[in-house]
């Protein structure tokens, strides 16, 4: 059902759709399918024949098209705020361009992927471009703002990046395990928000009502004054609205 809205110009004022997006949308007969366990954030956008992993995390602004050819995104992988993933049905050869990424990958802030494949344990840096065709092999790193030509393969255990992408030099042991490490972040990073997401209307509120009430407390000058605050009653609400978090003090 659309939403409406009222909006005003000059002395008239008419009804307006507010928004239609969609986090998921379906696309001919295909539908996302998306873990339990994954966390979309609410801007993101993934549309047709897409599906992404367990404890995979899709960012806010995000863009995953699936409309002329499928997208595959593993586990425990991360694609940052507002990067951009979309497939090519052929190339001029008449080759099938899905795009397919492995698991524990990381892809940087604002990243174009485009009908290409980027193998586990990968590094994608913020801004970079991937090409038809691409292949970006485990341990392998794409530096930010690099432009990946067609068709070109990055190998195991290399830093590629300029425009267009040259091999720069070997990752050391150190950059691996940071590759690995990013992933495991980000999996945990999506949690806190999945959480934060996911808070009913009157906890959000609650917490806007402490943090206006408590905004000008200074601790240091209470302790001067030797004033010890807690939570007045009338702000503690029943279990059932804050499991676990109704008896906490706020200072």
């Amino acid at each position: 059902m659309d939403r409406l809205g009222c909006r005003l110009q000059g002395n008239y004022y008419f009804q307006e759709q507010l928004s239609r997006h969609r986090t998921l949308m379906n696309l001919y007969d295909k539908s996302p399918v998306v873990d339990k366990d994954a966390f979309v954030a609410p801007s993101a956008s993934i549309i047709g024949d897409v599906r992404v992993g367990q404890g995979s995390s899709i960012w806010y602004g995000c863009v995953l098209r699936g409309d002329v050819n499928n997208i595959t995104v593993g586990s425990g992988t991360n694609i940052q705020d507002n990067s951009l993933v979309h497939v090519a049905k052929s190339n001029v050869s008449g080759k099938v361009l899905p795009t397919t990424i492995g698991d524990n990958v990381t892809i940087g802030h604002s990243a174009v992927i485009h009908g290409c494949t980027i193998e586990d344990e990968a590094f994608v840096g913020m801004g970079a471009t991937l090409l038809d065709g691409v292949v970006v092999e485990k341990n392998a790193m794409v530096a930010a703002g690099a432009l990946v030509r067609q068709h070109t393969k990055v190998p195991y255990g290399e830093v590629w990046g300029g425009n267009p992408a040259k091999f720069l030099r070997k990752l050391t042991s150190e950059e691996i395990a940071f590759i690995s490490q990013s992933a495991t972040n980000y999996v945990n990073l999506a949690k806190v928000h999945a959480a934060e997401n996911a808070k009913p209307f009157d906890e959000i509120e609650f917490e806007k009502m402490l943090r206006k009430k408590y905004a000008r407390r200074d601790e240091e000058y209470d302790s001067m004054l030797g004033v010890v605050r807690e939570t007045p009653p009338e702000l503690v609400l029943p279990d059932n609205i804050l499991p676990e978090k109704s008896q906490k003090a706020v200072v």
